[in-house]
């Protein structure tokens, strides 16, 4: 299946840039043009702001709860920092942050060296199958979830994933387990429950 992404992009200005306001791009007069002074230097409560804004717009996303752990994960760990986590990256050295991903280290530097930070939103929600969407009204399923129940079990209905957690078959695929069967058997039998009451006018 083919999924489309899209990145966003973070960013932080200096701030020279919000005191100036719309008048910096206005011309100096002759003689009072701005000093040229060195970029500020990102503070580590701003990283951990820049990520922590990315988890809750994931999160928004329905996005895979691990990688939104991971960011938060991370803010906490430059927030916890000694020194400067622009000082670490500009000797060459890596975050002393438990659990910091390469992938993630290298969203820091970038945020660092440029003052921007693109990321990878989840999914395109445009572009999944109708399937999938629908799957994705069960409570606690969210976009990754839902394509992999389609794609490795068939699964494109709540009457189906019902089904499956039924017959034992989802704590099979990896990432899941007894627990999250039993969670997502339970938001199914919720969300048909509903259904039924609104196809019967709220009657018993």
């Amino acid at each position: 299946m083919s999924i489309m992404q899209l990145t966003q992009t973070i960013q932080i200005l200096p701030p020279a840039y919000i005191s100036a306001g719309k008048y910096a791009s206005q011309p100096a007069l002759p003689g009072l043009e701005p000093e040229e002074t060195t970029p500020p230097m990102i503070t580590n409560r701003q990283i951990a702001e820049a990520l922590s804004s990315i988890a809750a717009l994931l999160e928004n996303q329905n996005a895979n709860p691990y990688r939104i752990q991971a960011y938060r994960n991370a803010a906490r760990g430059v927030l916890e920092l000694h020194e400067p986590a622009a000082e670490i990256i500009r000797r060459g050295e890596n975050l002393p942050v438990p659990g910091l991903g390469r992938r993630l280290h290298f969203r820091i530097a970038e945020l660092i060296h440029t003052g921007t930070m693109t990321f990878y939103n989840d999914l395109c929600m445009q572009s999944l199958p109708p399937a999938v969407r629908r799957l994705m009204a069960v409570e606690h399923v969210g976009p990754h979830s839902a394509v992999r129940l389609y794609e490795e079990l068939g699964i494109d209905t709540p009457e189906k994933l019902w089904w499956a957690a039924h017959q034992q078959r989802i704590r099979k695929l990896r990432g899941f387990g007894v627990r999250s069967e039993e969670r997502l058997k339970a938001a199914a039998e919720r969300l048909l429950g509903k259904t039924e009451q609104t196809q019967l006018g709220g009657v018993a």
